[in-house]
């Protein structure tokens, strides 16, 4: 029997699937995950330990990014997808602690995310923060929905962490970023995290059968030059497409850090 909400209505929410977002979840230590999820994440770690380090570097790249967005580009718009479940320092967190005007949409297609969505509309009282209920694959649809709150005439920060992964098709991923990027003003910057094999290839697509047997939606494993390409057309900024702990890590962290088998790169749109 299908799980159900408060109201009575079931659910969409299957805990009898791995889903990315709850395993996202209980690598970095948070609740909102099921022992499903749990599963399938000890079962990734127990052949590739360095996942957790992973999505900690993810999560501090997100961190960083957005920190330089704001203090260096100016920017004070942000759209979100794939945001899955709040942790600390959500996009909006760390936005609005540096500019408390900023706008941020956050966009998902989860149920368990939407069941969360009332965490993720905290902010500032100076900015706005909303969630959409939409897949990256319908991007005019998103965009429609984000031009209720973001100014779309103004620049945008367009956060894509460890969701164009779950495309397959190279062709469909540029047809989504055009779309997007199309309809977005002139220094508006992109932000792409995802998973490669530069750095142990055949690990790297262990970890995508394992989950891909199981796990919904399916993985993808790009090589640092299939990232690289995703930000075709743009100014790509120092220092590139890099693991995603070397992009511009503070100086306390120099000395400490380790790549990982997560790229990310942040590119403007002149």
């Amino acid at each position: 029997m299908s799980p159900e909400t408060p109201e009575g209505r079931p659910s969409k929410i299957d805990t009898t699937i791995p889903h990315n977002a709850r395993i996202w979840n209980y690598w970095l230590g948070g609740k909102d995950n099921y022992p499903v999820d749990r599963e399938m994440g000890e079962q990734i770690r127990s052949f590739f330990p360095e996942i957790v380090d992973n999505a900690i570097a993810d999560r501090a790249f997100l961190v960083r990014t957005v920190t330089h967005l704001v203090r260096e580009e100016g920017v004070r718009q942000f759209l979100d997808i794939g945001t899955g479940l709040p942790t600390l320092d959500n996009t909006h967190e760390v936005a609005q602690s540096l500019a408390p005007d900023a706008r941020v949409v956050y966009v998902d297609n989860d149920p368990l995310v939407l069941a969360h969505a009332r965490a993720l509309l905290t902010g500032s009282e100076e900015g706005v923060t909303d969630y959409i209920d939409a897949d990256l694959r319908d991007p005019k649809g998103i965009l429609a929905e984000a031009a209720k709150t973001l100014d779309l005439s103004r620049p945008v920060g367009l956060m894509l962490l460890g969701v164009v992964n779950f495309v397959e098709d190279d062709d469909e991923v540029r047809a989504i970023l055009d779309t997007l990027l199309g309809a977005l003003a002139p220094g508006s910057h992109l932000v792409i995290s995802h998973p490669t094999d530069d750095i142990d290839r055949e690990r790297a697509h262990q970890v995508a059968a394992a989950w891909n047997e199981k796990g919904t939606p399916k993985l993808t494993i790009r090589s640092a030059e299939g990232i690289e390409a995703l930000f075709d057309g743009l100014e790509l900024l120092e220092p590139g497409v890099v693991s995603c702990s070397l992009w511009r890590p503070a100086e306390t962290e120099i000395g400490e850090i380790r790549p990982v088998a997560e790229y990310g790169g942040v590119a403007r749109k002149n």
